[in-house]
């Protein structure tokens, strides 16, 4: 997407995986791979550390959409524009339940994208898959999307 940083964000929000639980696991298969496998177990295990390490997700509201960005599975960011936007509700969701877990998650007419926690923002698009956007501010989030969708003329 050209041009794509020439626009002003009113609200960003990064967010990573640093659940305890999550770390339990990876540095104890690390460890375990690490024992198992040797020299080779040991750059597995830190590879294995190092990705995990560097996932984040990013969301903002600029003044021409929603953009959101689950690096380093995406490159840029996905922009959803105004004008495919129908109704925003922040709203409380079962990320295993509903969604299969965390990260990048599909299911019929909708994707999610969350790191952690149950909270997020839910956005209806007329025309694509619906949209689940994780957040630890999923108030301040959703207010900000609602000013901006409803300043433009879609």
């Amino acid at each position: 997407m050209s041009g794509e940083m020439s626009h002003e964000s009113t609200f960003r929000e990064v967010q990573r995986f640093r659940q305890r639980w999550l770390w339990a696991v990876v540095v104890g298969g690390g460890l375990v791979s690490a024992v198992a496998g040797g020299p080779v177990g040991v750059l597995v295990a830190a590879a294995l550390v190092a990705f995990v390490w560097s996932l984040r997700l990013v969301t903002e509201v600029r003044d021409d959409g929603l953009y959101v960005r689950f690096a380093p599975f995406h490159r840029s960011f996905r922009r959803v524009p105004w004008s495919a936007v129908e109704s925003v509700e922040s709203t409380r969701y079962r990320p295993l339940r509903e969604y299969g877990g965390w990260g990048i998650r599909w299911r019929p007419r909708a994707v999610a994208f969350n790191v952690s926690g149950s909270r997020g923002v839910f956005v209806e698009r007329p025309d694509d898959r619906d949209l689940l956007i994780g957040s630890q501010r999923p108030d301040e989030l959703a207010t900000a999307i609602r000013k901006r969708w409803q300043e433009t003329d879609r």
